[in-house]
């Protein structure tokens, strides 16, 4: 089986886009995905970053929706602590049904204090006590879409779906309660996102028999996340899958090496890097994966570091070897998600990317043994 291309939409929008601006570019950049044959679009959801301000994911979807004809589309993720479940699951619902269901559902616990702060959730901190806070959510999103008379009264929210009476009349027929099941009748797929090398969030997906999906953080982590979720998927009684499985990357395909790379030090890619991501990344200890892997001091680790030694640069050629390199290393994945970044002012050096990336590199790449 051959690797499958999607990107992944934080989106990574430099400080003084405006929401049009923002919305705009995710359409614009679903639409191109679309055309370029990549299988699906992740759209975060951000309620407090000013680089990734989107906090209504959906809007771009729907706003895509029929700009479309194959790309999936999923929330990266909606997160689940921050909404009433019977509201999310009407929203996922009826999305779903609009794109008849070339939807699936990502879920997250939440990842910045402050957006949990602003819902009213002071201990946003607390990674144990939010995964609390979306079992109980996902318990709730079900019950409803299963559209069976309950009531249910638990730690964190009240909800409940009523019974209903048989229709007598027509007039009757009219007041029943609308249907917002996901497309077909069936539970959408839930993808799951993990990023430490000890994600909580990859032994719930292995549980629940969600697609996990791995932000890259260093090869220890990456396998780590693999053997956290097949031990958790086997022990629950399911067959774990690695063409499920996707990882999320920095990735950028040039017609040369020093094209690509020039493009990344130079452009949105680099600039993000250098302003908001690096410092992060420095701050909260999530370079010392990639210093690892490269036996380097993690305050050595700057951009031309990560273009050379993390991220996945080069003409189509070098970015397949490096690819195949690391699947020889953890033992591949289904899907590379490339993250997206701010290329709004200039898109043809990213929708080029792309292309490459979809139809040069991608087709080259299969699981090992497959």
């Amino acid at each position: 089986m051959a690797m499958d291309t999607g990107i992944i939409f934080h989106p990574y929008m430099r400080p003084g886009r405006t929401a049009r601006q923002t919305f705009e570019w995710g359409v614009q950049s679903a639409v191109q995905a679309d055309q370029a044959g990549i299988t699906t679009m992740m759209i975060s959801e951000h309620a407090s970053q000013i680089w990734e301000n989107i906090p209504n994911p959906e809007l771009i979807m729907a706003g895509a929706a029929l700009q479309t004809q194959n790309i999936k589309f999923a929330p990266m993720a909606h997160i689940l602590p921050h909404q009433h479940p019977t509201k999310l699951a009407m929203t996922v619902g009826w999305l779903s049904q609009i794109l008849e269901g070339r939807y699936f559902m990502g879920i997250g616990a939440g990842a910045y204090p402050l957006a949990s702060y602003m819902h009213g959730i002071k201990n946003g901190g607390d990674t144990a006590f939010l995964n609390k806070m979306v079992r109980e959510s996902l318990d709730i999103m079900e019950k409803i879409w299963k559209r069976e008379p309950f009531w249910y009264e638990g730690e964190f929210w009240t909800a409940g779906f009523p019974e209903e009476e048989k229709p007598e009349t027509e007039e009757d027929e009219q007041h029943m309660l609308a249907n917002y099941s996901p497309f077909g009748g069936e539970f959408p797929e839930f993808a799951v996102t993990g990023f430490s090398y000890n994600s909580p969030s990859m032994k719930l997906a292995g549980e629940r028999n969600f697609k996990p999906v791995s932000i890259y953080s260093g090869l220890d982590a990456l396998k780590k996340h693999w053997e956290t979720y097949s031990e958790a998927n086997i022990k629950a009684g399911f067959t774990p899958d690695r063409s499920r499985h996707a990882v999320s990357q920095t990735v950028f395909v040039g017609d040369t090496d020093a094209e690509a790379k020039k493009e990344v030090m130079e452009g949105p890619i680099g600039y993000c890097f250098d302003r908001y991501l690096i410092p992060i990344w420095r701050r909260f200890g999530m370079m010392d994966g990639f210093a690892k892997d490269a036996g380097i001091d993690p305050l050595k680790a700057d951009l031309e570091f990560l273009v050379d030694n993390v991220f996945i640069v080069g003409s189509p050629d070098t970015v397949v070897e490096k690819i195949n390199h690391l699947f020889e290393k953890c033992g591949g994945w289904g899907t590379l998600q490339i993250e997206c970044h701010d290329y709004y002012d200039d898109p043809a050096p990213w929708f080029h990317s792309l292309e490459l990336a979809a139809k040069e590199v991608a087709p080259r790449i299969k699981l090992p043994g497959a």
